[in-house]
């Protein structure tokens, strides 16, 4: 299965990881949201910033996946701080993630850079900012 996610920016998570300095991304919610449950080992993920100009510029695949069960905010912190080397996570983005009650932490291996391309967002009518594609050639324009 292929993901498009989006990535922030401002935290230059994109940087981070085609360097090699993070390894994880997270994803968190009250209820158990995308991509909770629908992401595995041997996924590929597609990652375009969320600074507006919608270019997948990287991609990396799946290594190992945390679908944690429901946890309370000490938890919440306690897990994200466990992995904050992978994570590299800015205090920003920790604020924004600590606490949820819910938290699916991606693993990723083979971070690479891409000749960058747009994607056919029409079927996904929400701004979610994790995609399940299925498969990349389908969305790729």
């Amino acid at each position: 299965m292929d993901h498009v996610v989006y990535l922030d920016a401002k935290a230059g998570e994109l940087e981070k990881l085609v360097a090699g300095q993070k390894s994880m991304v997270v994803r968190g919610a009250a209820g158990r949201k995308l991509p909770y449950g629908r992401v595995n080992p041997a996924d590929r993920l597609f990652f375009i910033q969320n600074n507006g100009d919608g270019l997948v510029r990287a991609s990396a695949v799946v290594s190992g996946v945390i679908n944690s069960e429901k946890l309370s905010e000490e938890q919440s912190c306690n897990l994200l701080e466990v992995n904050q080397t992978k994570l590299c996570l800015t205090s920003d983005q920790t604020k924004r993630w600590a606490g949820k009650r819910f938290l699916v932490l991606i693993e990723v291996e083979n971070a690479c850079t891409l000749e960058p391309f747009t994607i056919d967002r029409s079927e996904y009518g929400n701004m979610d900012d994790w995609l399940p594609v299925g498969d990349i050639e389908r969305v790729k324009r």
